[in-house]
């Protein structure tokens, strides 16, 4: 398939972008350079522009002269008027939650489909997008989009263009196989971590929520969804070895942090397949409450109906709303609202073996306590794969 082209700027000239500085993110959309020499012209652009605040014409010479308010454009003469402008309004952004985890059969997929469902119940428009190839997602829901992420990713598609509606608020964009020749192809380009979040940029901004669900891997798939994403909900099943694998998550989030230069937070740890009458699913919980206070989720317990639902097609709230699962999922929709309501804190991962600091496990490096340390609650014979 051909590359897709990325339009100049300046001079309007299709190209394809192979350095960094020929993408620059501004205000939340993104502007493409084919040459330095149009980069600096956007810059240093002369005549036409007139002070918003005083009103006086000018040459525009310095970034801070420019600005975006809800899609139009501002100018300042000088860093007083700037300084006298009315604040800015934010521009539009839906939340963009990644449902990830390196360890598969921890529920991602069923959580993912439930809570973007979840969401759109309670009338937020809601795109979920399936970012693993193995295309569960629509598998679940019983639909095959005839164009999907891979589009999105290697053709420039638009999102509108490809994204299934398949219930009221509720937008599916699937994938499949094909993903992995993506992976392939990113791998290419200069930008290969990011590509995700200039695909969708500005281009998915008519949604209140996006729900990302991704693959059992360390992939750069899942780089460029938490490099899109602003929060992450990581889904762990109420066993000893979803405990331990926490560490390699914590890891990966860092990482971002660090390597990518991109604010992701831990919305929260999502306790899964909880039976309250066994004694590892009561451990468990009291392990993730120990070492990540309240951003331990409402767990989901274990319940039939939640795996008849996909292969009913639908979602729980569809095929059996007055069950415990239904239940559960909607009480994790209502966490989720309660964590927007709250002021932005900065991005929080607390380490596991008791650091609480809302960056200490981003900040200081991962050094995790053996696992009989780490779950020191855990009885001994239990750790040692002995019935308790």
């Amino acid at each position: 398939m051909e590359t897709p082209k990325s339009q100049c700027a300046v001079c309007g000239r299709a190209f394809e972008v192979k350095f960094r500085y020929q993408v620059r993110e501004e205000d939340g959309s993104f502007l493409y350079f084919c040459s330095q020499i149009c980069h600096q012209t956007q810059l240093t652009v002369t005549g036409g522009c007139r002070c918003t605040v005083c009103g006086r014409g000018f040459t525009l010479e310095h970034p801070f002269q420019a600005a975006t308010d809800d899609g139009r454009r501002l100018y300042y003469c000088s860093t007083s008027c700037r300084s006298a402008a009315p604040a800015l309004r934010p521009p539009r952004s839906p939340r963009r939650i990644a449902v990830f985890n390196h360890k598969g059969g921890t529920g991602k997929t069923t959580t993912a489909v439930n809570l973007a469902a979840g969401l759109a119940e309670i009338g937020q428009r809601v795109l979920l997008i399936d970012a693993d190839g193995q295309g569960n997602v629509g598998v679940s829901l019983g639909i095959r989009g005839e164009r999907t992420l891979y589009h999105v990713l290697v053709a420039g598609a638009d999102v509108d263009d490809v994204a299934v509606p398949v219930r009221k608020n509720l937008d599916v964009l699937t994938s499949n196989e094909t993903l992995a020749a993506a992976e392939l192809l990113l791998a290419t380009k200069p930008n290969r971590d990011r590509v995700l979040r200039e695909r969708l940029g500005d281009r998915a901004r008519g949604y209140d929520s996006i729900v990302i669900d991704c693959a059992p891997a360390l992939s750069l798939m899942n780089q460029n969804v938490l490099a899109y994403a602003d929060s992450v909900i990581v889904p762990v099943s109420c066993d000893y070895l979803s405990l331990i694998g926490m560490r390699q998550v914590l890891r990966t989030l860092r990482s971002v942090r660090e390597l990518l230069g991109h604010e992701v937070d831990l919305l929260g740890v999502l306790p899964t397949f909880y039976d309250v009458r066994n004694r590892i699913s009561r451990e468990s919980m009291q392990s993730l409450a120990d070492h990540f206070g309240d951003r331990v989720l409402p767990p989901i317990r274990i319940n039939t109906r939640l795996r008849e639902a996909p292969y009913h097609k639908k979602t729980i709230f569809e095929h059996a709303p007055d069950s415990h699962g239904a239940e559960d999922y909607l009480a994790l929709v209502e966490a989720v609202r309660a964590v927007r309501r709250r002021a932005r804190q900065p991005a929080a991962v607390v380490q596991l073996g008791g650091a609480r600091g809302p960056d200490a496990a981003l900040r200081a490096p991962v050094a995790m306590p053996a696992p009989a340390v780490a779950l020191r609650r855990f009885p001994l014979k239990m750790l040692e794969g002995q019935d308790a």
